[in-house]
């Protein structure tokens, strides 16, 4: 006799306890002046990968939402969306971010849960149906790097003023936020280390550090 179907649940909470999802961010931040952004984008076509045909380009629209899960001081939870502003019949990316853990001080990153599904275009529509409300959206624009698994996103943040896009973009600030970051399975710990010698190399163009959002 067959095993009987599991619903879409249990096949996901046996996939987390096997830790064959990738359900956490490692990363480090930083950001760099505009006047040296191309002195660090040749420096990065030099250490990561495929430098022949170099850096990925990304031009995206990202809203982020929340929802809350409870009165204060029970936290939020907070869900992203993304739309590649360039590849507009890709599919919308929808990404849950969990509260970033800063460990003690030997710990070289920060580590956040993180969970990315595909989605279609209608997912706006569906988070505000369940409550969810837009605290902000930005365009984002700039360069993605790849070493091994690591991942390395040099990018301007423009503000979304009145009018059409692109016309509409005002930069944030005169300088590129620098992140350096890796997806992977909750209990490997070992990736910090790869990513603080990683962002050795990029000193002293860049200081990737762990951010404290709270203070």
């Amino acid at each position: 006799m067959a095993a009987p179907i599991g619903t879409a649940m249990d096949s996901l909470s046996a996939a987390l306890k096997s830790k064959i999802i990738p359900n956490q961010e490692y990363f480090l931040q930083g950001s760099i002046l505009d006047s040296a952004v191309e002195v660090l984008l040749h420096r990065l076509r030099g250490l990561c990968d495929n430098v022949d045909t170099g850096p990925e380009t990304f031009h995206d629209h990202e809203m982020c939402f929340s929802i809350r899960r409870g009165p204060p001081p029970e936290l939020p939870l907070f869900l992203r969306v993304r739309r590649a502003l360039d590849y507009p019949d890709m599919p919308w990316q929808l990404r849950y971010i969990g509260q970033p853990e800063l460990g003690d001080k030997s710990q070289p990153t920060v580590v956040r849960s993180s969970l990315d599904i595909a989605t279609s275009n209608t997912v706006v529509e569906f988070l505000t149906e369940l409550g969810c409300r837009l605290d902000f959206e930005y365009i984002i624009r700039g360069y993605m790097f790849r070493k091994g698994r690591m991942k390395v996103t040099v990018s301007k943040i423009f503000k979304m003023n009145q009018g059409k896009l692109p016309d509409g973009m005002e930069p944030m600030s005169q300088s590129y936020l620098v992140e350096l970051s890796v997806l992977a399975p909750s209990g490997q710990n070992a990736i910090a280390e790869d990513i603080r010698i990683f962002a050795e190399q990029l000193k002293p163009l860049v200081q990737l550090e762990k951010i404290n959002y709270i203070r």
